[in-house]
């Protein structure tokens, strides 16, 4: 028999960051959905090249295009989500703070474009393209995701940010080099 002091102590909690403000995301979700329509409006621009006897499906705006639909669709889910939260209410997006910056977020966001850098100039071309996205997206996750924890969740945690990477560079590889028909560095 077990005793309940026998069982893992819980998580610390001061590691939770506090979600953002409703009316931040809602901004938020205009920004990403003016930006998905943006891309989407450039995509369809393209040329298609049906006028000298391409596939359609070869076009070069499917992929931009594809990614504005989603972009779009993220954004827009982000919105409804910022309004069921109140961010449309009178004070429904106060925040305490004067700057919606913080040490933490402008951390946060130099260490993302560093973990990009490193993944654009540093991985692609000197291994191979699944193996690059294996090591940015396991690095992503880790980096962002971490926690102090008891080991066996430390542990489990690596697991499965290394399982989620090397899952996503061979789905990333196989449908750009099997649908898209792209070649990969």
């Amino acid at each position: 028999m077990t005793d309940a002091t026998d069982a893992d102590p819980p998580a610390p909690t001061d590691h939770i960051r506090p979600e953002p403000a409703p009316r931040t995301d809602l901004a938020t979700a205009a920004v990403i959905l003016a930006f998905a329509l943006t891309v989407l409006r450039m995509a369809i621009a393209m040329p298609t090249f049906t006028d000298r006897g391409g596939d359609p499906f070869t076009a070069p705006g499917i992929v931009p295009g594809f990614y504005g639909i989603v972009l779009a669709i993220l954004g827009i889910a982000l919105a409804a989500r910022s309004i069921a939260r109140g961010a449309l209410r009178p004070g429904g997006g106060y925040v305490a703070s004067t700057s919606g910056f913080t040490h933490s977020s402008i951390g946060r966001l130099a260490t993302a474009v560093a973990i990009c850098l490193v993944f654009s100039l540093g991985l692609i071309g000197r291994m191979p393209f699944w193996l690059a996205v294996a090591v940015f997206v396991t690095s992503f996750v880790l980096l962002f995701e971490w926690q102090d924890e008891p080991t066996p969740r430390r542990i489990r945690r690596i697991a499965t940010a290394t399982a989620l990477g090397v899952a996503t560079g061979i789905a990333v590889t196989l449908v750009f080099a099997k649908l898209f028909l792209v070649r990969l560095p």
